[in-house]
Parts: C-alpha cells; sequence; structure tokens
C-alpha cells in the first residue's frame, strides 16, 4: 500500500471539470442507458479513466480521499448530462466510502487487490444471519441494490443474532458481488439507468472483519483503525448517506433550468400573440422562482456539506440537532429542486413530454429519485422538528 505516497488528489474544480468534461458523452449515452435500464458500459469506462469513482477511496489504495462537498459537487456536474448516471457515481461513491468505514483487512479485500473497486449498496436488514466459527452465513435478498451491474462488492444490512436466534442489533457486511446473484427487477417509471436491481445471497459466509456494528456507526465509532488519521472516514454516518442523494438533484435542476432557458428566445407561447416566450413576463417570472428555488436547494447542499466536512476535519462528532437538520435538509433539497422542474415544465410547454426531450427524462428521475426513503422530507421535518423541540426521538434510528 504505497499508493499513498504517489498518488496526487486533483482538485474538486478539476474534478468537476472532468465531469463536465464528459457531458456531450454521457448526454449521447443517456437515452440508451434507459432504454437498458443500466448505464452504458461506455460511459461507466469513461468515468473510471477521469478517476470519477476514485473520490471516496482511500489515498492508501490510491483513492482521492475527498470530502462530502466534493462527492455533491461532481456528482451534481455529472447530473447536467443525465440524472440515472449520476445516481450510479453518487451510490458507488458512497458505498466506497461506506467500505472506507469498515476494518483495514476489510478495505484490504475490497481495494488492495483491485484500487478502482466499484461498492453498491443496501442498509435494510432483509436477511438472515446465524454465527458461525470466524464470521456470520448469511442469507436474503437486498432491493433496490443502485449501480448492481458495475459493481464488485456490496454493503449489504443484516441482523446480528444470538444462540437463540434472536436479532441483537443491525449490521452491515461486505460481501464479494461474486457471492451474490442478481435479480433483475428494476423496471420503474423514472432513474431506470440507475440498474437499482436486487441481490441474493444464498448462504454466503461473511468474516467478522467484514461486518461493522450499525448502532456504533451511527454515533460515530467505526470500524476502521485509521478514523483518527483520515477525516474523511470520520464523517457523520446518516448524515452523509443522505445529504450525498442531493448531488443528483441540484444537477437535474441545472440541467432543466439552463434547457429551458436555453429554448426560450425561439420558442412561442401558444395562442397568445408571443412570438418567443422569454418576451412574457409570466414566462420571466417563472424562470425567476425556478432558479431561486434551485439555488437554495444548492446553498442549503453546501450548507450541510460544510458542517459534515468541518466537523470531520475538527474530529468532533456533529450533536443530534445538527444531524437532524441535514435529514430535513436532504429533503428540502428535493422538494426545491422538484417544485422548481415542475415550473419549468408548465412554462416549458406540452413540449415538454415529448419523447425526444430531455425535459421528461429529467423529470421522471428527478421525481423517483426523491421518493428514497432517506430523503422523505415529512420523515426528515419530523426528526428535525423533534430534535428542535426536545421531543423524544424515536421514529427512526438513521440521524
Amino acid at each position: 500500500m504505497t499508493a499513498q505516497s504517489t498518488v496526487t488528489v486533483p482538485s474538486t474544480a478539476e474534478l468537476v471539470t472532468r465531469a463536465l468534461d464528459l457531458k456531450p458523452l454521457l448526454s449521447k449515452n443517456a437515452a440508451a442507458g434507459e432504454a437498458d435500464r443500466r448505464v452504458v458500459e461506455e460511459s461507466i469506462q469513461a468515468l473510471t479513466d477521469a478517476g470519477l469513482f476514485k473520490l471516496t477511496i482511500p489515498k492508501r489504495y490510491g483513492g482521492y480521499e475527498t470530502s462530502v462537498r466534493t462527492m455533491l459537487d461532481v456528482s451534481a456536474a455529472v447530473a447536467e448530462a443525465d440524472g440515472g448516471t449520476a445516481w450510479v457515481v453518487t451510490l458507488t461513491n458512497v458505498c466506497n466510502w461506506l467500505a472506507g468505514l469498515f476494518s483495514v483487512q476489510a478495505q484490504d479485500d475490497v481495494f488492495g487487490a483491485n484500487p478502482d473497486a466499484k461498492v453498491s449498496g443496501v442498509l435494510t436488514p432483509t436477511s438472515d444471519a446465524v454465527k458461525v466459527d470466524g464470521g456470520w452465513r448469511v442469507t436474503g435478498k437486498w432491493f433496490y441494490n443502485s449501480g448492481s451491474w458495475h459493481a464488485d462488492w456490496a454493503v449489504l444490512g443484516f441482523p446480528l443474532t444470538n444462540d437463540a436466534g434472536e436479532v441483537i442489533e443491525p449490521a452491515l457486511a461486505l460481501v464479494p458481488r461474486s457471492d451474490t446473484s442478481l435479480e433483475d427487477v428494476w423496471f420503474v417509471a423514472g432513474m431506470r439507468s440507475s440498474g437499482s436491481n436486487c441481490l441474493i445471497a444464498n448462504d454466503v459466509f461473511v468474516p467478522e472483519h467484514r461486518v461493522m456494528r450499525v448502532e456504533s456507526a451511527v454515533d460515530g465509532t467505526y470500524a476502521t483503525e485509521r478514523q483518527d488519521a483520515e477525516a474523511l472516514y470520520r464523517s457523520a454516518f446518516v448524515p452523509t448517506l443522505a445529504l450525498v442523494l442531493a448531488g443528483p438533484q441540484v444537477g437535474m435542476g441545472r440541467a432543466a433550468l439552463d434547457l429551458v432557458t436555453s429554448k426560450a428566445a425561439k420558442k412561442a407561447i401558444s395562442y397568445t400573440f408571443f412570438a418567443s416566450q422569454q418576451e412574457s413576463t409570466g414566462f420571466q417570472l417563472q424562470i425567476a422562482e425556478a432558479a431561486r428555488l434551485i439555488d437554495t436547494a444548492q446553498l442549503i447542499t453546501h450548507r450541510a456539506a460544510a458542517d459534515i466536512d468541518e466537523a470531520a476535519a475538527r474530529g468532533v462528532y456533529p450533536d443530534f440537532v445538527t444531524r437532524a437538520r441535514v435529514r430535513s435538509d436532504t429533503g428540502y433539497i428535493a422538494e426545491c429542486v422538484t417544485r422548481a422542474i415542475d415550473i419549468l415544465l408548465a412554462a416549458h410547454g406540452a413540449g415538454s413530454f415529448a419523447d425526444v426531450n430531455p425535459l421528461q427524462r429529467i423529470w421522471r428521475d428527478s421525481s423517483t429519485a426523491a421518493r428514497h426513503g432517506m430523503v422523505s422530507p415529512i420523515v426528515g421535518y419530523e426528526i428535525y422538528g423533534k430534535a428542535l423541540l426536545g421531543v423524544d426521538h424515536n421514529i427512526s434510528p438513521l440521524v
């Protein structure tokens, strides 16, 4: 593991530029990715070559070990080309980050043999586990595993049990993708290219060093022996897992705004005297409102990222109210963007829904992503409201 001494870590601006440079290719492949229900391999390879799956791999393995802010800005840049591709970039990077929270021995298993390894994941413990000598035997199904077609490993939730078979606590297991099978179940209205299929494990052995306790992780205690030395792997557990899902939303919002404004000078408003949309005061007000909502989403995203990154740099775990606010922020960001896109659809007109118009795919992808369980605005708002009022915070263990 000598890569740390030789790797040159690009700045966030450089990584964003790399993502934007790929926009023509990713945009070209977006429709095919949606039709195939997985990101086109040409796009995956280009993103890999650009280092955009290395954002959260430790420097010890040649990764970039960046920050939550960098993850967000890169995924937003990718989403300007295609939301589904950005979702795969986001989930792969955050699951690579999760792998970096496991023991160093587990990290060696994943990244030591393959510094470009890609990890997918599902935290829900929809499985059974039996304690055996040296680890656990796990059987289960995990829906919905974004980026499943491209992953080498998976982080999968499972229950730790005692000798009587009673559940003690939830845990996460690092499992080679080759130890699982894939059930192709991802037939959806939006985010089709994310390939969020079901992974199946049948009596798979997971050694103890590839297990991490969730309750300890929620409180900021991870399995990695490098937590004191590597700030990224001190980042708050649930806030990071939730907030990264905002990056694609911001990028899709920007893409929708750019598309609608770019057509406004030459697109008339039907059944009016306006020869171009941009002449209309009503249209101008709609554009201004949508832009404000997207700006608000980006500003809140950056504030929340700063809270996570700065606390990690100081070695301080964010308090409960701050963590609750990040969950609330994540839902509000999604609400801002989906509202902005709705306004832009109305402003652009019925042509928004033509198959050849990328705006309808942005709309479907954003709407689908906004319904992710970790994004749910109403859950996040209740968690935050209870935290502010000191009310017993018992609606979710993931704060």
